[in-house]
């Protein structure tokens, strides 16, 4: 039933059109909150999450610019404009605050949209990111996939990356969610991969601002992630006054497909601590 009351809608923002699923709040809404994907996946990771939000819940989950059925606009990319982006989805659709939740390349937009509206978001989750920006060999890092990703194409990178998202034991067990992230990557274009991978390198370190958030934090991080590196998570907790820290068992990069069940309850949880 849950998942029938998910809409799928499109809004025009700036020079783009944002496709995004809302599920809507059936009794009296209590909160928004906005779910954002990461690098270069889509709204449909965060089904799970929307479909079992409690009923006083308005949950939104967006795709991002160049991402999904999102389309790409001027193609210039970076964290920046895609934080603008949400400013101005949320200013179309009258959300006078909300929740925002964010995983990796989501959670480098929630700390850049808070930045820039910081009156506009009544809490935050930030699930395997981190606030600083890339150095050197992190920049190489992504130069060299943009080379591999125009010399070999879509196939080879989801591979690759497939291999770097989850454990062992998601892959071998949960079959339809390496799919879902597989489907996800081969859906963006070459062009919309490389221009995200420029955007996350030139990046801004956002790190000064975390001793302003005052709302409440809750950091999560899948224990065995090989993308976002332990210290860089328990920094960000600790440079956020009262953020709450976790950490999930048995979960690479994604704890919200690898263990969707706990990530639920969890966000259950902590929205009922959000005035």
């Amino acid at each position: 039933m849950a998942d029938r009351l998910i809409k799928s809608s499109k809004l025009r923002v700036g020079d783009i059109s944002i496709s995004y699923y809302s599920k809507k709040a059936t009794d009296k809404e209590r909160q928004v909150i906005i779910f954002l994907h990461g690098f270069p996946f889509n709204k449909n990771s965060w089904r799970d999450q929307l479909s079992a939000l409690a009923d006083d819940v308005t949950g939104i989950a967006i795709d991002i610019r160049g991402h999904g059925n999102s389309t790409s606009g001027h193609g210039f990319f970076s964290i920046d404009v895609f934080a603008k982006d949400l400013r101005v989805f949320m200013e179309k659709l009258e959300i006078e605050k909300a929740v925002l939740c964010g995983v990796s390349m989501g959670g480098y937009i929630v700390l850049r949209t808070f930045q820039l509206i910081p009156d506009k978001i009544s809490g935050l989750i930030l699930s395997d990111t981190h606030s600083k920006a890339d150095d050197d060999k992190g920049k190489q890092k992504r130069f060299d996939s943009i080379q591999a990703v125009l010399q070999f194409g879509r196939r080879p990178f989801a591979i690759g990356f497939i291999e770097n998202l989850f454990t062992k034991e998601t892959i071998d067990e949960k079959p339809e969610t390496v799919e879902l992230i597989k489907s996800s990557i081969r859906r963006n274009s070459v062009n919309s991969i490389c221009a995200t991978l420029l955007a996350l390198a030139s990046r801004t370190d956002t790190t000064s601002s975390l001793e302003k958030i005052k709302v409440p934090t809750l950091v999560i991080r899948g224990k065995e992630d090989k993308i976002t590196p332990e210290n860089l998570m328990s920094e960000l907790a600790n440079d956020i006054p009262g953020a709450e820290y976790i950490q999930f068992e048995n979960c690479g990069h994604l704890p919200n497909l690898e263990d969707p069940e706990r990530f639920n309850q969890v966000l259950k949880d902590f929205l009922e601590k959000v005035n």
